[in-house]
């Protein structure tokens, strides 16, 4: 995951957003921004109607997603009955998409979250504390960093076996260093501000300090450094599906439709390629709101 947290980590850690993250006005102009950018609207609202299918699902899908017909499997899109066409068993290809969101979401959000709530509290830990208990802990991250993260998940499914539990763990590992080296980044540069400085020496205790003082400047670019990885996760989830490694067949879940239509690419390519296409678009939309929301809570922008 290191360059991955190249990529993000300078404007996501910048200290002057997190020196005003408190202020009111600074939360209307992200608001403001964010309502003039019609790139992050409509990509926001794209994802909204996804999860909404997704969460919906039995609504907005035509078909039972597990019953299949072999009279009339890989029919292309278009069919009568089967827009989206079907797949190499005769199970319509609309419905398992839709019903497919639910744990490509899920693969996204749940390892995100996890380590999130673990990197988040170790990287506030070691940014405060400082000393040798930053040196340990973001030490300890530093031979995660060792491992390119794709075959460090696939190591870890490897030795737990597959299955959407085991992804989930193997994915909450592969995030904690990124996400515990954000938000040490943030919060050192927080804790030596002025005004963390005039909390400590009027006698505030360390916890009310944390509590009160960085946690809410350092909260808002971890959260948002956090949503850009959600992109990551779903990208890793569906190939560790791909390889056999995550979800087990014949769950829909976008990875593992895309395995078992791998062989239909010489068939029907066009409807081999919508899960791929599905990945990509969800993937996208997350990446594209975390660049609009970034953007909108730089202060250089909004000043």
């Amino acid at each position: 995951m290191g360059e991955v947290t190249t990529l993000f980590l300078p404007k996501a850690a910048d200290a002057s957003v997190s020196a005003q993250a408190a202020s009111p006005g600074y939360w209307r102009n992200v608001r403001h921004h964010l309502q003039r950018d019609p790139i992050t609207v409509a990509v926001t609202l794209l994802l909204l109607l996804i999860i909404a299918s997704a969460i919906f699902a039995p609504v907005f899908a035509t078909y039972d997603p597990y019953q299949g017909n072999i009279l009339t499997r890989l029919q292309p899109i278009g069919t009568p009955g089967h827009w989206l066409g079907t797949d190499e068993t005769g199970r319509d290809l609309y419905s398992r998409l839709v019903y497919g969101g639910r744990l490509s979401l899920l693969e996204g959000v749940i390892p995100v979250s996890s380590a999130l709530m673990v990197g988040g509290f170790l990287g506030i830990v070691a940014g405060y504390a400082g000393g040798l208990t930053n040196s340990l802990i973001m030490r300890t991250m530093d031979v995660f960093y060792a491992f390119p993260s794709v075959l460090l998940a696939i190591a870890i499914c490897g030795i737990l076996g597959n299955g959407f539990v085991n992804s989930m763990f193997a994915l909450s590992i592969v995030f904690v260093p990124p996400l515990t080296r954000i938000s040490e980044t943030v919060t050192a540069q927080v804790r030596g501000l002025d005004f963390v400085e005039a909390a400590r020496a009027s006698g505030t205790t360390t916890m009310q300090i944390i509590r009160y003082h960085v946690l809410s400047n350092v909260l808002g670019p971890i959260l948002v450094y956090a949503t850009s990885l959600i992109s990551i996760s779903i990208i890793l989830a569906a190939g560790l599906s791909f390889l056999g490694l995550g979800v087990n067949p014949p769950s829909a879940e976008w990875g593992v439709m895309l395995n078992s239509l791998r062989q239909a690419i010489y068939v029907q390519p066009y409807v081999a390629a919508l899960p791929g296409l599905m990945i990509f678009v969800t993937s996208m939309c997350f990446n594209l709101m975390s660049d609009g929301l970034r953007s909108a809570m730089d202060v250089r922008l909004n000043t």
